[in-house]
């Protein structure tokens, strides 16, 4: 498997169609409207945390641009996951996506950037 070495730069630009947790779900005051998360993002490299998002409120479809850097050895995997915030306890997980360096890499011009999601 090809492995990635390098200077990582993520753009997290938003979230679409995020589905409510039973979490959010059990504690909505308005259990027959339509539920709404305060979701956030977080982006690892091999299960390793390199940024987070902020917090947006009450939003399925949040909107974040934000970026986030990281030098990388040996580096396998992107994974981008939306969390809810809850009030008490563990946040709670949301949606999960799993990028595979050797992809993106396979897919990229001569700029070594790539675009998607």
């Amino acid at each position: 498997a090809m492995k990635f070495n390098g200077y990582l730069k993520v753009r997290i630009g938003e979230a679409v169609g995020l589905q409510p947790t039973r979490w959010s779900l059990r504690h909505s005051l308005f259990r027959k409207g339509y539920q709404l998360l305060d979701p956030y993002v977080t982006v690892s490299v091999d299960q390793v945390r390199v940024g987070q998002t902020g917090t947006k409120q009450k939003t399925n479809k949040p909107t974040y641009n934000e970026e986030f850097s990281a030098t990388v050895t040996d580096g396998h995997q992107i994974e981008l996951s939306v969390f809810h915030d809850t009030p008490i306890g563990y946040d709670d997980f949301v949606a999960s996506c799993t990028l595979h360096f050797q992809d993106l890499l396979r897919s990229t011009g001569p700029s070594n950037s790539f675009e998607g999601w």
